[in-house]
């Protein structure tokens, strides 16, 4: 994979928006201007015309399928899985790192720092769920996609956990003040809430924990992997996204790394009840999912990931979770990477 930290050129942003610039928006490409890397902004059918940002490349409907006309043909506009057009774009244009957030997080310094494949973590090696929350807090919180009857299980305190020093392909940072957290949290429990800067922990395969798109960092090796599914809920496709990573990443031995906030975000307006019935599916289908995966016969290797992928969400589709209509959309996204 040649160098194995990048805050540069071979580094990109990408986002997805229908607003204007805003003051997230404005961090980051001030802060790529600054390190000579890349920022890609997705628009969809409800982004204004003129949009124009200094530092960012961004690509109205009309540029996505001029530019990826296949795919950006047959992905759902007013989806937020427009924003895998980003992922191939920045891909073609020689990407080695690309960073996954949102228009309303907004970076603290720490966010500039290189990022590294190789790190040395607490390791978590246990089989079945785990709430990473609780290893940056003491509030009761727990991240978006966390099974319900998960949420009041015990936790180990991570100071007990070992360290090792790995290569971490997918590199999830938590985010503050606002956390990705679900609507049955925000409805019910207190905010803000910001995490503990604590020792990044990765989760070795057959460990879980669900992982958004907020705050990420995907090695090139993962790449296949950044694919969000359509045919889903909106508040479950980076979720999903998450879990198919993860099981994917297992049968490689790559662990999934959590580390401390480098963002904090200041939410964009939601509806919380249809947050709530977009959530629904999760709620109902998520352990189930996970079992599902487990119980896929995966090969190994960098050449399986993408018949992997395949056959993770064949697996989804047939069980009825996720749409028939993904699949022709996930073999286009596939052909980029044969």
């Amino acid at each position: 994979m040649g160098p194995t930290s990048y805050m540069n050129k071979q580094t990109c942003i990408i986002i997805t928006s229908i607003n204007p610039p805003n003051k997230a928006m404005q961090m980051f490409a001030d802060g790529i201007k600054e390190r000579n890397a890349n920022f890609i902004i997705i628009g969809d059918n409800k982004s204004p015309e003129d949009f124009n940002l200094d530092g960012a490349k961004f690509y109205s409907i009309t540029e996505q399928l001029e530019a990826l006309h296949e795919f950006a043909s047959l992905c759902p506009t007013n989806h937020y899985a427009r924003k895998n057009i980003g992922y191939l774009l920045a891909i073609r244009d020689g990407a080695k790192v690309i960073i996954d957030t949102d228009d309303d997080n907004l970076p603290f310094e720490a966010f500039w720092e290189e990022r590294r494949l190789t790190h040395e973590a607490r390791v978590y090696n246990k089989q079945g769920w785990l709430n990473v929350y609780k290893l940056y807090s003491d509030a009761n919180i727990w991240p978006r996609g966390l099974p319900l009857d998960e949420i009041s299980k015990e936790t180990p305190k991570l100071e007990t956990l070992e360290v090792e020093t790995l290569d971490c392909h997918i590199q999830q940072g938590l985010a503050d003040v606002n956390p990705d957290v679900d609507a049955i949290y925000r409805l019910i429990l207190p905010l803000p809430q910001s995490f503990k800067s604590n020792d990044p922990v990765a989760l070795k395969p057959g460990a879980w924990c669900p992982f958004n798109s907020q705050n990420t960092t995907w090695f090139e090796a993962a790449f296949p992997l950044l694919y969000l599914p359509a045919y889903c809920s909106f508040r479950m496709t980076d979720i999903w996204r998450s879990f198919v990573a993860q099981r994917i990443a297992a049968v490689n031995n790559w662990p999934v790394l959590f580390h401390s906030s480098t963002v904090w975000q200041d939410r964009n307006e939601h509806n919380l009840i249809r947050d709530f019935a977009d959530e629904v599916p999760g709620y109902l289908h998520n352990a189930t999912i996970r079992k599902l995966l487990e119980e896929l016969k995966l090969e190994h290797g960098d050449d399986a990931i993408t018949s992997n992928l395949r056959a993770c969400y064949c697996s989804l589709v047939e069980a009825g979770i996720i749409g028939s209509e993904e699949l022709p959309l996930l073999d286009l996204w596939i052909k980029h990477f044969e």
